[in-house]
């Protein structure tokens, strides 16, 4: 048995600003708009962050 819901849109990717962890043993990232400082901290591992730009999967 299966079940289909047809076939599925394509998710649009945008350009978006996000922070990065500046240390190198850590992966750590945020979008900007979902941070509340205005230079936050690495959530992982206390880091300071660097703004970036990504190309990530826009979200409504």
């Amino acid at each position: 048995m299966s079940f289909s819901r047809g076939p599925k849109e394509p998710v649009q990717e945008v350009e978006t600003a996000i922070w990065s962890c500046t240390s190198e043993d850590c992966n750590g990232w945020m979008r900007e708009s979902w941070s509340f400082n205005d230079e936050p901290k690495c959530p992982l591992c206390q880091s300071s962050m660097t703004q970036e730009v990504r190309v990530l999967p826009e979200i409504k």
